[in-house]
């Protein structure tokens, strides 16, 4: 929303939008006269702010009320009168270095834990996607010969995640001489077969390592050795596979805390209402996903939707603040914070930031 305010309106809205905030109450021309220094008189902060309720920035509750910000006041303040807390974004970043670490296939701890403290800087409700394995990147693959006749391919991705699937050793020797063999025919000896699957997986490692889960069946073949061949065309069945399942979802699983704390505020203290937002979070989630996980597109970083820009009902009361993390340019997930639009816009913007930049560091950098 576009709107030119001057000087002065700017600084009577940016004033009841506080004020409202820390009270909860609708404000009146005398508080703003009595606890900020707008340089005029309670006469002229009353003319100004019927203006901005002529224009739609502020409206009135009740006819002998103050008045209190609407979502459009909101949005001119978070887009032109107020700037993230870089300080509390600087003590973010050292408590989550502080308290949370990233131990090999302890992703979703990481991410969990990022959730909680982030609850209770922020006060409101927190959303941690789960990453897109789709997108994740190989870090290790290894196969494993696990029974006679069996193959275990291992993929580890660089969030961590796990994947794993079967390969019949039988069908492999078939390839190898061109036809079916009697089920009592003796398999290779298991020391050879370890000393080949070893040889391969780091072939594998080189050719794939950094590479997308979604791009794992495109293998430069030419390059295996002719004692390998035999593997091929199993192996690249199952990238291919593998590939196919990891798909992005529609929506990831979405990692939930903070409910108690909003049940603090005014604003949730309607039961039915803290219920339909409750439903939304735990049997909803689908819906809820695509406005998490949404790519900013400017440079702001954040995405940040105030009360009726909510495409959802249950929140069309909220603001809902995210930014995705990452490994390098390619998005994995998002973190969010839900609260009222009554939100202390500074500092929840500067936390989601905060907690994002440090899952994309920690996943980047491991």
């Amino acid at each position: 929303m576009q709107v030119n305010l001057n000087n002065r309106h700017q600084h009577i809205l940016w004033a009841t939008v506080r004020h409202y905030i820390a009270t909860a109450e609708p404000v009146g021309s005398k508080s703003l006269a009595e606890e900020y220094n707008l340089s005029v008189s309670p006469a002229t902060i009353r003319t100004g702010m019927s203006f901005l309720e002529k224009i739609g920035l502020l409206y009135q509750p009740h006819t002998s009320a103050g008045r209190v910000p609407s979502d459009s006041g909101y949005r001119i303040y978070v887009d032109q009168l107020m700037k993230p807390s870089e300080t509390l974004a600087f003590e973010v970043e050292e408590l989550l270095q502080k308290q949370l670490n990233l131990p090999e296939s302890r992703l979703e701890a990481l991410l969990q834990g990022s959730a909680q403290i982030l609850a209770t800087l922020s006060g409101y409700i927190t959303l941690v996607t789960m990453p897109q394995t789709a997108t994740a990147k190989l870090r290790h693959l290894q196969l494993v010969q696990v029974e006679a006749e069996k193959i275990m391919l291992i993929v580890v991705t660089n969030t961590y995640e796990t994947q794993s699937l079967m390969m019949d050793l039988r069908a492999v020797n078939q390839k190898k001489h061109g036809k079916d063999l009697p089920e009592n025919s003796v398999l290779p000896d298991p020391e050879d077969i370890d000393r080949e699957l070893q040889i391969l997986s780091n072939f594998l490692n080189s050719q794939l390592r950094g590479r997308a889960i979604g791009e794992l069946s495109s293998l430069d073949w030419t390059e295996l050795d002719r004692e390998f061949e035999k593997y091929a065309e199993s192996i690249k069945n199952l990238l291919e596979s593998l590939a196919l399942r990891c798909q992005t979802p529609e929506y990831t699983r979405i990692l939930i805390s903070g409910i108690a704390e909003v049940l603090r505020l005014p604003e949730f203290s309607k039961m039915q209402q803290v219920q339909t937002i409750i439903q939304l979070l735990e049997e909803e989630q689908e819906q809820l996903w695509p406005l998490i996980f949404e790519v900013p597109s400017t440079d702001n970083q954040v995405t940040v939707r105030i009360g009726s820009e909510n495409p959802l009902e249950p929140i069309q009361g909220c603001a809902l603040i995210s930014a995705t993390y990452g490994n390098g340019i390619t998005p994995l997930g998002s973190v969010g914070v839900l609260g009222p639009t009554r939100m202390v816009y500074e500092n929840a913007i500067a936390i989601v930031k905060s907690t994002a930049d440090f899952l994309s560091e920690a996943i980047g950098g491991s």
